[in-house]
Protein backbone atom coordinates (compact mmCIF):
# COMPACT_ATOMS: atom_id res chain seq x y z
CA UNK A 1 0.00 0.00 0.00
CA UNK A 2 0.91 3.72 -1.29
CA UNK A 3 1.19 6.48 1.51
CA UNK A 4 2.91 9.41 1.95
CA UNK A 5 6.75 8.53 3.01
CA UNK A 6 6.05 10.09 6.62
CA UNK A 7 4.05 8.19 7.45
CA UNK A 8 5.97 4.51 7.79
CA UNK A 9 8.61 5.26 10.44
CA UNK A 10 6.34 3.89 12.78
CA UNK A 11 2.60 2.54 13.69
CA UNK A 12 1.07 5.44 15.31
CA UNK A 13 1.94 7.61 12.43
CA UNK A 14 0.83 5.04 10.23
CA UNK A 15 -2.64 4.87 12.19
CA UNK A 16 -2.87 8.76 11.79
CA UNK A 17 -2.14 9.50 8.60
CA UNK A 18 -4.50 6.27 7.63
CA UNK A 19 -7.57 7.50 9.50
CA UNK A 20 -7.16 11.22 10.65
CA UNK A 21 -4.26 13.44 8.38
CA UNK A 22 -5.91 15.68 5.76
CA UNK A 23 -9.51 14.27 7.24
CA UNK A 24 -12.01 17.76 7.23
CA UNK A 25 -12.61 18.71 10.87
CA UNK A 26 -15.64 20.76 11.30
CA UNK A 27 -16.20 19.58 15.56
CA UNK A 28 -15.40 22.60 17.60
CA UNK A 29 -13.36 20.49 20.58
CA UNK A 30 -11.52 18.62 18.05
CA UNK A 31 -10.64 22.05 16.06
CA UNK A 32 -9.44 23.20 19.44
CA UNK A 33 -7.25 19.77 20.40
CA UNK A 34 -5.47 19.83 17.34
CA UNK A 35 -4.43 23.80 17.26
CA UNK A 36 -2.91 22.77 21.06
CA UNK A 37 -1.18 19.89 19.60
CA UNK A 38 0.56 21.41 16.56
CA UNK A 39 1.47 24.22 18.72
CA UNK A 40 2.98 21.98 21.12
CA UNK A 41 4.64 20.52 18.47
CA UNK A 42 7.13 23.26 17.40
CA UNK A 43 10.40 22.10 17.29
CA UNK A 44 9.53 18.41 17.84
CA UNK A 45 8.83 15.61 16.36
CA UNK A 46 5.02 15.03 15.50
CA UNK A 47 5.64 11.49 16.60
CA UNK A 48 6.51 12.77 20.00
CA UNK A 49 3.00 14.54 20.35
CA UNK A 50 1.27 11.78 19.36
CA UNK A 51 2.68 9.89 22.06
CA UNK A 52 1.73 12.11 24.31
CA UNK A 53 -1.60 12.63 22.77
CA UNK A 54 -3.91 10.75 25.61
CA UNK A 55 -1.44 12.36 28.50
CA UNK A 56 -2.85 15.89 26.69
CA UNK A 57 -6.36 15.03 26.87
CA UNK A 58 -6.41 13.66 30.37
CA UNK A 59 -3.85 16.70 31.53
CA UNK A 60 -6.30 19.41 29.41
CA UNK A 61 -9.85 18.10 30.53
CA UNK A 62 -10.41 16.33 27.23
CA UNK A 63 -9.77 20.07 25.80
CA UNK A 64 -12.69 21.57 26.92
CA UNK A 65 -11.87 25.35 26.41
CA UNK A 66 -14.08 26.25 29.25
CA UNK A 67 -12.62 24.94 31.80
CA UNK A 68 -8.76 25.31 30.42
CA UNK A 69 -9.46 28.72 29.87
CA UNK A 70 -9.85 28.90 33.76
CA UNK A 71 -7.07 27.46 34.75
CA UNK A 72 -4.69 28.72 37.89
CA UNK A 73 -1.42 28.85 38.03
CA UNK A 74 -1.63 25.81 40.66
CA UNK A 75 -2.24 24.22 37.93
CA UNK A 76 0.36 25.71 35.83
CA UNK A 77 2.59 23.88 37.97
CA UNK A 78 0.84 20.67 38.50
CA UNK A 79 1.16 20.37 34.37
CA UNK A 80 5.03 21.30 34.31
CA UNK A 81 5.08 18.00 36.83
CA UNK A 82 2.97 15.93 34.38
CA UNK A 83 5.37 13.74 32.18
CA UNK A 84 2.65 12.64 30.30
CA UNK A 85 2.94 16.11 28.07
CA UNK A 86 5.64 18.15 26.75
CA UNK A 87 6.67 20.72 30.35
CA UNK A 88 7.22 23.43 28.54
CA UNK A 89 6.11 26.68 30.35
CA UNK A 90 5.23 28.73 27.46
CA UNK A 91 3.22 26.36 25.65
CA UNK A 92 0.96 25.29 28.58
CA UNK A 93 0.92 29.15 29.39
CA UNK A 94 -0.53 29.24 25.37
CA UNK A 95 -2.97 26.79 25.77
CA UNK A 96 -5.01 28.64 28.77
CA UNK A 97 -4.77 32.17 26.63
CA UNK A 98 -5.55 30.03 23.33
CA UNK A 99 -8.72 28.10 25.21
CA UNK A 100 -9.90 32.01 25.92
CA UNK A 101 -9.05 33.24 22.76
CA UNK A 102 -11.18 30.35 20.92
CA UNK A 103 -14.35 30.83 23.32
CA UNK A 104 -13.99 34.99 21.92
CA UNK A 105 -14.02 33.21 18.26
CA UNK A 106 -16.80 31.20 19.43
CA UNK A 107 -18.72 33.75 20.56
CA UNK A 108 -18.06 36.48 17.75
CA UNK A 109 -18.36 34.12 15.10
CA UNK A 110 -21.03 31.24 16.43
CA UNK A 111 -18.61 28.55 16.21
CA UNK A 112 -15.12 28.32 15.97
CA UNK A 113 -15.36 26.05 12.99
CA UNK A 114 -16.62 29.01 10.63
CA UNK A 115 -13.80 31.34 11.61
CA UNK A 116 -11.18 28.67 11.12
CA UNK A 117 -12.63 27.57 7.70
CA UNK A 118 -13.27 31.15 6.31
CA UNK A 119 -9.53 30.82 5.30
CA UNK A 120 -10.21 28.26 2.78
CA UNK A 121 -13.49 30.08 1.73
CA UNK A 122 -15.02 26.54 3.89
CA UNK A 123 -13.63 24.67 0.93
CA UNK A 124 -10.52 21.69 1.43
CA UNK A 125 -7.73 22.99 -1.07
CA UNK A 126 -6.58 19.75 -2.79
CA UNK A 127 -3.20 19.82 -3.84
CA UNK A 128 -1.75 17.52 -6.26
CA UNK A 129 2.17 16.74 -4.70
CA UNK A 130 4.12 13.74 -6.46
CA UNK A 131 6.50 14.24 -3.62
CA UNK A 132 6.52 15.07 0.32
CA UNK A 133 8.99 17.24 -1.02
CA UNK A 134 6.71 19.49 -3.14
CA UNK A 135 4.68 20.35 0.06
CA UNK A 136 5.03 24.25 0.95
CA UNK A 137 6.33 24.53 4.63
CA UNK A 138 3.17 27.86 4.40
CA UNK A 139 1.20 29.59 1.77
CA UNK A 140 -0.31 32.30 1.61
CA UNK A 141 -3.98 30.99 3.70
CA UNK A 142 -1.93 29.75 6.72
CA UNK A 143 0.02 33.11 6.89
CA UNK A 144 -3.39 35.29 6.68
CA UNK A 145 -4.72 32.89 9.24
CA UNK A 146 -1.45 33.42 11.67
CA UNK A 147 -1.88 36.80 11.06
CA UNK A 148 -5.71 37.04 12.56
CA UNK A 149 -4.91 34.60 15.06
CA UNK A 150 -2.06 36.59 16.61
CA UNK A 151 -4.33 39.64 16.43
CA UNK A 152 -6.88 37.67 18.50
CA UNK A 153 -4.03 37.09 21.32
CA UNK A 154 -3.02 33.35 20.15
CA UNK A 155 0.24 32.13 21.17
CA UNK A 156 2.21 29.52 18.96
CA UNK A 157 0.12 30.41 15.66
CA UNK A 158 2.68 31.13 13.54
CA UNK A 159 2.70 30.79 9.39
CA UNK A 160 4.44 26.89 9.62
CA UNK A 161 2.47 26.16 12.18
CA UNK A 162 -0.79 27.24 10.54
CA UNK A 163 0.37 25.21 7.61
CA UNK A 164 0.16 21.76 9.96
CA UNK A 165 -2.92 22.56 11.54
CA UNK A 166 -4.74 23.38 7.87
CA UNK A 167 -3.14 19.67 6.50
CA UNK A 168 -4.11 17.95 10.05
CA UNK A 169 -7.89 19.27 10.23
CA UNK A 170 -8.20 18.54 6.20
CA UNK A 171 -8.50 22.47 5.30
CA UNK A 172 -5.87 21.38 2.69
CA UNK A 173 -5.16 17.59 1.13
CA UNK A 174 -1.48 17.33 1.51
CA UNK A 175 -1.79 13.72 0.53
CA UNK A 176 0.95 12.94 -2.24
CA UNK A 177 -1.03 11.62 -5.48
CA UNK A 178 0.21 8.62 -5.33
CA UNK A 179 -0.97 8.05 -2.06
CA UNK A 180 -3.92 5.50 -1.18
CA UNK A 181 -5.07 8.38 1.41
CA UNK A 182 -5.69 10.98 -1.88
CA UNK A 183 -8.58 10.04 -3.76
CA UNK A 184 -10.07 8.67 -0.29
CA UNK A 185 -9.80 12.04 1.71
CA UNK A 186 -10.92 13.87 -1.34
CA UNK A 187 -14.33 12.08 -1.75
CA UNK A 188 -15.13 12.71 2.08
CA UNK A 189 -14.55 16.90 1.07
CA UNK A 190 -17.84 16.59 -0.56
Amino acid sequence: MNRCEWANSNSLDTQYHDEEWGVPVHDDRLLFEMLILEGAQAGLSWTTILKKREGYRKAFDNFDAKVVSKYTEKKVEQLLTNPEIVRHKLKINATIVNAKCFLEIQKEHGSFDRYIWSFVDGKTITNKWDSMSDLPVSTPESEAMSKSLKKKGFKFVGPTICYAYMQAVGMVNDHTVSCFRYSEVKKLQG
